[in-house]
């Protein structure tokens, strides 16, 4: 899937180390806590309580693209409309619908 993801979309990002490690330990720790929803569905624990689970997965991936949503804004937009590429705010609009969904 990264590779149909990159091949649909050339551009990248070089991000300070800061932020790339940032947003490398939320994504390990959204990935442990995916790890362990899966560990509790194997164990038949009650639904509820892997539901809690779900939901604390989903705020952690909301925060996630917000932080990351914010360095792009700062970033990529910003130097774009610099350089006068418009079509930027037009890519910033759908990516805005696709996470309004």
């Amino acid at each position: 899937m990264e590779n149909e993801i990159q091949e649909a979309n050339d551009k990248t990002t070089e991000r300070p180390e800061k932020e790339y490690k940032d947003m490398i330990n939320r994504l390990s720790r959204i990935e442990g806590q995916i790890r362990g929803i899966k560990g509790m569905v194997e164990k038949n624990v009650y639904c509820t309580d892997i539901l809690v689970q779900v939901a604390a997965v989903n705020a952690a991936l909301n925060s996630f693209n917000r932080v990351l949503l914010a360095n792009h804004i700062k970033t990529c937009v910003t130097q774009d409309i610099k350089e006068g590429k418009e079509e930027t705010v037009d890519e910033l609009i759908q990516t805005l619908k696709k996470l309004m969904k």
